[in-house]
């Protein structure tokens, strides 16, 4: 039996849902690796990995062998009870990344506020900042994701426009831009909340020697660095830990998205004894954070993580891919750059808008998604081969050579 028009779908959609996305125009269904295939049983090439959530890659068979196997053993009890899986995956992420303590969420944005509460309380009790002035630093066009506390910071007048009246507590400042670090550090300042590299504003990479600076500025001034590794971390961009193309350690990192390969919500603050050390039974929690079979996912995700060599097949494929991207001439090509397989194309604005482009992707089999308007990020999981990114660098060269006149 043959499925639904997929225009049904779509209508369905928007006589229901809440008009809060533009996604393409493909209903997908299936997937299995870097592969996804929509209703009609066409064939794509995901080059957004669900904004890296699927570094893995689509429904990785040992990540969800532990999902089935947990699945039918015990899946929630609340932090009211202990369960078998939490200590271990404490240990076992604590282990991989160096950290001291670790507190389970479930969104990413969830781990942004839960570091938000954990930094400021840490002000009060431990460096001495007056209570309700501690301040934290933020980046121009950063995005740590969509709750109210968060897009109060934003610089996105879309994601602010008519939510307000927003907290107060926070200072933004350029990205990538030490000096004015430098300046906005007063003796109120408890963290310095930043992304490795800006993802939504189009993988914007800071010069070289930044994050050296900025942990640097942190400590001396006794302010807790904050990186938010959600989309950056886990091997995206070709080590584990973005951090470490500087060698330099967080305070505080914040991990999501690809924690659970993309089969559960599952995210993750990581810190020192400091600033975690300061929360009390009750101060902060979660139902279903820490709940057993997300802590069986995770264990699993990471796992094949590092087993199954990802890290260093995304420094290889990104560098293969990176290249390749460089190599295509064409007009509508205004800058490319990237980090790992976390790569993007800035269009020239007279090429027009980039998701007109990514509607061209699709018709050669490659899902991207535009961003900022005139940018496209090609992110695929980082089981990708040489032959698929060669497959793809083909396409997406036809694509953007294409005459839309």
């Amino acid at each position: 039996m043959s499925s639904p028009p997929v225009a049904d779908f779509i209508s369905r959609e928007e006589r229901f849902g809440a008009r809060n996305y533009e996604p393409l125009g493909v209903v997908l269904s299936r997937g299995e690796g870097v592969f996804v295939w929509d209703t009609q049983g066409n064939r794509y090439l995901d080059c957004l990995s669900a904004y890296s959530a699927v570094n893995q890659g689509h429904c990785h068979p040992k990540i969800l062998a532990a999902m089935v196997e947990q699945a039918g053993r015990l899946t929630l009890t609340s932090r009211a009870f202990h369960n078998d899986q939490l200590a271990l995956f404490y240990e076992e992420i604590a282990e991989l990344t160096g950290s001291h303590k670790v507190l389970p969420m479930n969104s990413g944005a969830e781990a942004v506020e839960s570091a938000i509460k954990s930094v400021r309380k840490w002000g009060y009790e431990v460096k001495g900042v007056p209570d309700g002035q501690a301040e934290i630093i933020v980046c121009a066009n950063n995005f740590h994701g969509r709750t109210l506390g968060i897009v109060g910071f934003s610089t996105d007048a879309a994601t602010r426009e008519h939510f307000g009246p927003f907290a107060p507590g926070f200072k933004i400042i350029p990205f990538g831009d030490l000096a004015a670090l430098k300046d906005a550090i007063t003796p109120n300042t408890v963290a310095f909340l930043v992304e490795p590299i800006q993802g939504e504003a189009g993988v914007i990479i800071p010069p070289a020697g930044y994050f050296t600076g900025v942990r640097e500025l942190c400590t001396a001034h006794d302010v807790m660095l904050i990186l938010d590794e959600i989309q950056t971390g886990l091997g995206r961009t070709g080590k584990l830990l973005a951090e470490q193309h500087e060698g330099i350690e967080a305070d505080v990192t914040l991990l999501g998205k690809a924690l659970s390969g993309g089969f559960y919500p599952v995210s993750a603050v990581l810190s020192n004894n400091e600033v975690l050390g300061t929360l009390k039974p009750g101060q902060h929690g979660s139902t279903f954070g820490g709940n057993p079979l997300a802590c069986a996912v995770a264990r699993a995700a990471l796992r094949v993580l590092v087993e199954e060599g990802m890290i260093e097949n995304a420094a290889v494929q990104g560098e293969r891919f990176l290249k390749g991207l460089r190599s295509i001439r064409a007009n509508t090509v205004r800058d490319v750059r990237g980090r790992g397989l976390m790569l993007a194309v800035e269009l020239n604005p007279e090429a027009g808008r980039a998701r007109r482009y990514c509607d061209a992707l699709q018709t050669e089999g490659i899902l991207a998604k535009d961003t900022h308007e005139h940018t496209i990020r090609f992110a695929p999981p980082l089981v990708i081969t040489s032959d698929q990114v060669d497959w793809a660098l083909e396409r997406i060269a036809a694509a953007l050579t294409q005459d839309f006149a």
